[in-house]
């Protein structure tokens, strides 16, 4: 009779604690699901992040030339072999490609130009360009070529 009679009958006063006990919510984080999307998400960046230049198709010619290391992303005008230009990715007329350049070169006419011309592209078109915009006050432009295979 001693101890059952002093709490509630059949001792369920422990029987309670032990269940709520055992659905109180855990207070602690799990960062691993967390750091495991993380991974996967860098790789994706990573992988897919060459992928996504200039994204005007060219077929461009090979060269021996040693790759320019660069702090800060050149505007790029790209020639197709029909003779029609990009800069950047947007087509512009040649006749307005001036005003384009000086209007998103932030550094101004100190602002460096690559050219990217197709291999198939008309020599003379690529050098008019070229001359039309060094002649407009652009004086660092360089053209872009793909690493030739030995």
């Amino acid at each position: 009779m001693g101890m059952g009679s002093m709490g509630t009958p059949g001792g369920g006063r422990r029987r309670g604690a032990r269940r709520a006990m055992r659905h109180r919510p855990v207070a602690e984080i799990n960062v691993t699901p967390l750091v495991d999307v993380m991974l996967v998400l860098l790789i994706i960046f990573m992988v897919s992040a060459p992928m996504m230049t200039v994204g005007v198709p060219l077929d461009l010619p090979e060269s021996q030339a040693n790759a320019l290391s660069s702090q800060t992303e050149p505007l790029t005008l790209s020639i197709r072999a029909d003779g029609s230009l990009f800069l950047q990715d947007q087509p512009v007329e040649a006749e307005n490609l001036i005003e384009k350049l000086l209007a998103v070169a932030e550094n101004g006419y100190n602002e460096r130009i690559f050219v990217r011309g197709d291999t198939n592209a008309d020599y003379g078109s690529i050098m008019k360009v070229m001359g039309a915009m060094n002649r407009a006050g652009f004086t660092k432009i360089g053209l872009v070529s793909t690493e030739e295979l030995r």
